[in-house]
């Protein structure tokens, strides 16, 4: 999901957005890469930096998997019992 912006992202900004460092993320995105899910090019504007392209077929992929997603997170709110969902989050969030 972090990859899915109207411009291909960077590796920087999606580690920092995830959390990790850029090796981890690296080591993350290869079996994407295997599998046909991604593309990674370099930056024409810095050719050191690499850009990250979902392909069609990990869009399609997202597609399907964006309503399993929804559907678990609402079932792990139920579990929450009365406790405020959002306020759990942003706790999470500000420990990260």
């Amino acid at each position: 999901m972090s990859l899915n912006r109207s411009d291909p992202p960077g590796m920087a900004p999606v580690a920092d957005l995830l959390g990790m460092d850029r090796t981890t993320l690296t080591a993350a995105l290869k079996p994407l890469e295997r599998r046909g899910l991604l593309k990674i090019t370099p930056d024409p504007s810095d050719r050191r930096s690499r850009l990250l392209h979902l392909t069609p077929r990990g869009k399609t992929l997202l597609a399907c998997a964006v309503p399993l997603w929804e559907r678990t997170s609402k079932q792990v709110e139920g579990l929450l019992g009365d406790s405020n969902p959002d306020r759990l989050r942003q706790s999470l969030r500000s420990l990260s």
